[in-house]
């Protein structure tokens, strides 16, 4: 079958790459693009581990065909940190609290947690668990994870009007 051009947004930058059409947006970004952040965990979009996000909202990679972002932005945990080159909040506040394990989930994890605070700026314990419950971890029992995205909520609250 002949491969398709697909033009979008990937991380800020204009993209262009040929995939066949039957090919997931997991599978483009990690075999096409060489960004390896977004991970199959499940292949079934409950576990989270290919979370990324399109036009903003978080998505599960693998449930959705590459040309499905034709025209469309597409940001990876490898993009989410800032144009200086400084970690996104979340991503801080993972490394600070020492939430990664194996890691194989924590991509996913940022990922959620980042549109979390796009959508609500404060969230409470309880809505951070929510905005979070469609990724799964199998080392940790979540609590350096709520209290990390807590802390990026003060942070990201304390920036607000600064360029951040």
């Amino acid at each position: 079958m002949p491969k398709l051009v697909l033009e979008c947004t990937i991380n800020g930058e204009p993209t262009e790459l040929l995939v066949q059409p039957y090919h997931t947006l997991l599978e483009t970004l990690r075999d096409t693009a060489g960004l390896t952040g977004a991970k199959e965990g499940c292949g079934t979009g409950d576990c989270g581990a290919c979370t990324v996000h399109v036009d903003g909202t978080p998505v599960a990679s693998c449930l959705m065909l590459a040309m499905q972002v034709r025209g469309r932005s597409v940001t990876t945990v490898e993009g989410l940190a800032r144009e200086d080159g400084s970690l996104h909040p979340v991503q801080a506040a993972f490394v600070k609290h020492g939430v990664p394990q194996c890691g194989f989930c924590i991509p996913g994890m940022i990922m959620s947690a980042a549109a979390l605070l796009e959508e609500s700026p404060a969230p409470s314990d309880d809505e951070i668990r929510l905005g979070i419950a469609g990724n799964l971890c199998r080392c940790t029992g979540y609590t350096k994870m709520v209290a990390a995205i807590s802390e990026a909520a003060a942070e990201t609250a304390g920036t607000a009007g600064k360029g951040a």
